[in-house]
């Protein structure tokens, strides 16, 4: 790939945010902009910036890749990932936006009436938050490393700076510009190339290979190995060793291994004959960081039934107790337009979702070493210059480290606004917009931090982890929050605590290669088969054993959640003011002078021309009755 091109592209991207978010910067001046955008964004524009920031690492490289290691089972990806959007339009979506709140945090809180579920929902969105961004930063990092030979910490120190300075100075109004743009860039970045690409496959007289067979060499090929692994051989093979393969040094020397597992150290180089299939790699050796490139999806043929099903429930539950992709349903304007906006999203990103696939199947013909090297997540890059190659894969792969880039970026600004939003609000000790720009740094420093740490996570992997956590802790919250009447706090704690601190221990547990094999792995490395299931229980049983603790407001709190806007207004009396003096309360707890729009302002002024006309209406009678001395 030509690094200029790619290099310009990804200045051309970061370049873009700056500018539209500085759009937003123009426009965000009050604590109500920077966390919902002052709750004024249409569905079409809220749509994209959704899908825009959904479309993460692990959708624009990350699944090309599971594709590309295990072939057609990783399908379940895409289809989990989009698929979530339809549970959170049913279930979530409108009473989300009704509770006006500004973070699952707050609704957590005005939902049960208890500080202490709020302090806990902030520790689980905080944790997801920092879970989902670190693979943003890798594959950043990654990108990078392949495009120009840098360090990996480069480009997640790039995309950090930009996320960082982009919330901080726009809040949601400026991200949402920004990520509406990202969607559409992502969804070109990926389609032009894939017609490209497809027209060079069936341009190709070479035999075709079946979707699922399993990946070979067409060309002699030699491929450097970067950590210490064991490859798993099914059948002898004979090639050319420059480097130490099972203690033994070999220089340039052809070497015959057996059936069988072999340690093959860093720094290895190994050549591999035309038609040879591609080995396959067992966990990465020795202690530490190594452990963690052990991919989650080992061990699956094993218990191939078992891990789908954790894989569909984590997908299809763990999109709605995502704090950034929450966070924006508060932006629509009422619950209706909040609907409108969740089916374009299905719509955008089950567009988007049908591109990936294709560059895993791809890669499994035309870039088969990745699999081996432990860079599966790079064929979506490299895929233009070994099919095309020329000005045109070089423009193509531009096109795509862009699009790549536009992914990192979008994902790491929503996960640190909500981070962020939650930092403000629960640990720093002062409010205001100068307050939020310092948690928007925390919010990004400490997944930094690991990520220089903890390399060569898989990104679907980590994302699916997240996935785990958030729908074992944030599901169970949501659901019997909005539709269960006798949900408590001590229950609502319980569950959040045992749902999502199992499946936390689970993915800290898979991460460190503890237990490495059989049924206590898959169990680990699959938890929301079981974790989700124990959130609900728990959840359930400790409130229905707590009855005296269902807060007051229930009832009320309910009804406004599910009646429609007009109506709950009528029932409430005083319609809109309501959330207009709840925002005016929020904005002087944050230290800010809220600045009314002039249609509110109108409204204000109307209501209390009308209580003073009524009061002197009510006063009348009584003046007339006075006798005109006592007047």
């Amino acid at each position: 790939m030509n690094q200029t091109y790619a290099v310009t592209a990804v200045t051309v991207v970061v370049l873009a945010t700056v500018l539209i978010g500085a759009l937003g910067l123009r426009i965000s001046r009050t604590t109500s902009d920077f966390y919902v955008a002052s709750r004024t964004v249409q569905p079409g524009l809220n749509a994209a910036a959704i899908s825009g920031e959904y479309l993460s690492a692990a959708s624009f490289l990350g699944v090309a890749g599971l594709v590309l290691l295990q072939g057609p089972d990783m399908l379940w990806y895409p289809v989990g990932y989009t698929a979530g959007y339809l549970v959170l339009l049913i279930l979530v979506a409108a009473p989300l936006r009704r509770s006006g709140a500004y973070t699952l945090s707050d609704f957590a809180e005005a939902r049960l009436e208890s500080h202490t579920v709020r302090r806990f929902a902030s520790l689980f969105v905080v944790g997801i938050g920092w879970l989902y961004l670190l693979p943003q930063l890798q594959g950043a990092g990654l990108t990078l490393e392949i495009l120009t030979g840098s360090p990996d910490w480069v480009g997640s120190l790039v995309v950090a700076l930009v996320v960082t300075g982009a919330v901080a100075a726009g809040g949601m109004r400026s991200i949402t510009f920004v990520q509406a743009f990202q969607y559409w860039l992502k969804l070109t970045a990926l389609l032009v190339p894939a017609l490209f690409l497809i027209v060079a496959w069936f341009g190709d007289n070479t035999p075709r290979a079946t979707f699922d067979a399993p990946a070979v060499f067409r060309e002699h090929t030699s491929v450097r190995i970067d950590d210490t692994v064991r490859i798993e051989l099914d059948a002898p093979i004979t090639l050319t060793v420059d480097g130490k393969v099972d203690g033994t040094s070999y220089e340039k020397q052809r070497v015959a291994l057996g059936e069988g597992t072999h340690r093959v150290e860093s720094g290895t180089r190994l050549g591999f004959q035309a038609g040879t299939s591609v080995p396959e790699t067992k966990e990465h050796t020795g202690t530490g960081t190594s452990n963690w490139s052990r991919p989650l999806a080992g061990d699956r043929d094993e218990y191939r039934l078992y891990a789908t099903y954790g894989l569909i429930l984590a997908t299809f539950l763990g999109t709605m107790g995502l704090p950034h992709v929450a966070v924006r349903f508060y932006t629509s304007p009422n619950g209706r337009a909040a609907r409108r906006t969740t089916l374009v999203v299905l719509g955008l990103v089950g567009a988007f979702y049908l591109l990936p696939p294709v560059y895993g199947a791809l890669g499994r013909i035309y870039a088969p070493e990745l699999a081996l090297t432990g860079d599966a997540d790079a064929a979506v890059l490299v895929l233009p210059e070994r099919l095309i190659g020329g000005v045109g894969g070089d423009l193509l792969g531009a096109l795509l480290a862009g699009g790549a880039f536009a992914a990192f970026l979008s994902t790491a600004s929503g996960l640190t606004l909500a981070v962020a939003g939650v930092l403000h609000q629960d640990v720093l000790p002062a409010r205001g917009v100068g307050h939020f720009r310092i948690a928007a740094v925390m919010a990004v420093a400490a997944p930094f931090g690991v990520s220089l740490i903890a390399t060569n996570v898989p990104v679907a992997d980590a994302v699916g982890l997240a996935f785990a956590v958030s729908a074992s802790s944030f599901c169970p919250l949501l659901v019997l929050g909005i539709w269960w009447r006798r949900l408590t706090p001590p229950g609502a704690v319980a569950g959040l605590v045992t749902g999502g601190g199992a499946a936390l221990t689970a993915v800290l547990a898979t991460r460190t290669g503890l237990p490495s094999a059989g049924w206590a792995h898959t169990l680990l490395a699959w938890p929301a088969v079981w974790s989700v299931p124990l959130g609900f229980l728990t959840m359930i049983v400790v409130s229905l054993l707590t009855p005296s603790r269902i807060p007051p407001g229930t009832a009320a709190t309910l009804a406004r959640l599910h009646l429609p806007e007009d109506l709950s207004e009528r029932r409430r009396g005083d319609g809109p003011l309501r959330e207009l003096r709840a925002a005016d309360k929020r904005a002087v707890q944050y230290g800010e002078r809220r600045v009314v729009p002039q249609g509110e302002q109108d409204g204000r002024r109307g209501k209390r021309r009308a209580r003073t006309d009524a009061e002197q209406q009510e006063a009348r009678p009584d003046a007339e009755q006075q006798e005109p001395g006592e007047r």
